[in-house]
């Protein structure tokens, strides 16, 4: 089919919303992204359904909620994709960096993969060797993680964030970005063709190039201030999270009761200077795109799979329900297919993203689908006719960070819920008062009636994704 059009799924992994210049944040040095951002269509209030990376990756690659695909934490078996579709309909689908399917090297429809996991594996997969492991070794350079941060004096006040200190090619983010060139480069000319390039960035440990890492050091990055109101109404499950981030090192991340300001701001620089070296590579790629003739009838995408609260609510990385994990960034380019400028305000879920790419390349979904096109929303002429989620819904069991009752999350545009499973306590929000989500009203009698038709709107989804689905759970067992 000649006029299915190539595809290009960029993800990084535990991208906050807020780490794009053309977003709203210009003391972020992102001038690729931004340019995807002023020629495409850029979606404001994209959610994911789970904050963590195996369950929302795979929904986002079924069009599933977590509790129907069975992948509800990383390591959970994942091993079907709707890319088998677009495989079976023509594409040559290859995967270049991150995926976190389990195992690892499973096809998922994918003709070639290139895979590059986590930056630091110390839970599943500690001894699997993935194509960065390999070159890293062949290079005689070992490959920077806990064990060896670990030894550095100021290890457990860094906050996660350390300088790169081997050669530059060798940075996963460099890596990924230039073994997805290379492909481009030697392998002949492929039409239609689906590329999922996963960079392991931002996710810690925050490791950038010292060069990358020193003019944000120097900005004011507009820190959010914690506030003991906030610490003392979380429920306790999130506060049991915060203590055990204080004692158990994830990612090469030592979490702080108090990061004073100073440690909080050299993070955050370290964050946004891996983000600008992602940002970087996708304009080497883009380029190479270009120069190999792709460029004309193909479609960019761009998304992250979670945020990182990044001490904002005295919290590290993710396993919560606040927006600075739950929303990520999403844009389509695709000039004379996708409408240039657009900042789509209706709310979405990231797992749409999957139905919508099935869409443009003219491929039945399965008929029972979760996931919602975006197709209309991408031009001006049909955005009326797109209807944007109500609501959005999310999901996460106890895992080996989060140790508290399974919890699932509603949010409407100015209301959010974060349940727990048999306990009473739990979050809401009244996100037009609070935006930033300090306040707790979960107790509050005030707000008893949007906490009553959220709690009811939570049952819903679930009997309603229950008989959607009532012969998938066959299908996959």
């Amino acid at each position: 089919m000649a006029e299915q059009p190539n595809i290009i799924f960029i993800i990084t992994d535990q991208q906050r919303y807020d780490s794009i210049g053309a977003l709203g944040f210009p003391w972020v040095d992102t001038p690729n992204l931004d340019n995807l951002v002023e020629n495409g269509a850029s979606f404001d209030n994209c959610f994911i359904t789970a904050p963590s990376c195996a369950p929302a990756r795979a929904s986002l690659f079924t069009g599933y909620w977590p509790h129907v695909t069975g992948v509800l934490q990383n390591a959970d078996p994942w091993r079907r994709s709707w890319v088998e579709r677009l495989a079976e309909s023509g594409y040559h689908c290859v995967n270049i960096g991150k995926m976190h399917t389990f195992p690892y090297e499973t096809p998922l429809g994918f003709h070639e993969r290139y895979v590059v996991e986590n930056k630091d594996r110390y839970l599943e997969g500690r001894y699997y060797f993935d194509e960065w492991d390999k070159a890293l070794r062949i290079r005689g350079e070992v490959k920077p993680g806990r064990e060896l941060y670990r030894q550095l004096p100021d290890y457990r006040e860094s906050l996660g964030a350390f300088d790169w200190t081997l050669p530059e090619d060798l940075h996963p983010d460099v890596f990924v970005g230039d073994m997805a060139r290379w492909w481009l480069e030697s392998y002949p000319r492929t039409q239609p063709l689906f590329m999922q390039i996963g960079f392991p960035g931002p996710h810690p440990p925050y490791d950038p190039l010292p060069s990358r890492a020193e003019p944000y050091l120097e900005r004011d990055l507009r820190l959010q201030d914690v506030l003991q109101e906030d610490l003392d109404g979380q429920p306790g499950p999130f506060r049991q999270l915060r203590e055990h981030n204080f004692e158990i090192d994830h990612d090469a991340v030592v979490h702080l009761p108090e990061p004073s300001q100073e440690q909080r701001h050299r993070q955050r620089a370290y964050y946004l200077a891996n983000v600008t070296m992602i940002d970087e590579k996708i304009g080497q790629l883009l380029r190479t795109l270009d120069e190999r003739g792709y460029l004309e009838n193909t479609i960019v995408i761009f998304t992250s799979d979670h945020g990182d609260c990044l001490t904002d609510h005295g919290h590290s990385q993710k396993w919560t329900m606040y927006d600075a994990v739950m929303r990520v960034p999403l844009i389509f380019c695709s000039p004379g297919r996708v409408d240039g400028g657009q900042r789509v305000l209706g709310m979405c879920q990231l797992m749409d993203v999957g139905r919508t790419i099935l869409d443009l390349a003219g491929v039945s979904p399965p008929p029972d689908m979760q996931a919602q096109s975006l197709l209309p929303a991408l031009n001006a002429d049909t955005l009326p006719d797109w209807q944007p989620r109500e609501l959005v819904f999310a999901e996460h069991p106890a895992d080996g960070i989060y140790e508290g009752p399974y919890m699932t999350m509603v949010r409407s545009r100015h209301w959010k819920l974060v349940h727990f499973q048999d306990s009473d306590e739990g979050q809401l929000f009244d996100l037009r008062a609070d935006p930033d989500e300090f306040h707790n009203l979960w107790d509050d009698p005030a707000a008893a009636g949007p906490k009553a038709r959220l709690l009811a709107a939570l049952l819903d989804w679930r009997v309603q994704s229950g008989l959607q689905t009532r012969n998938r759970w066959q299908e996959w067992r």
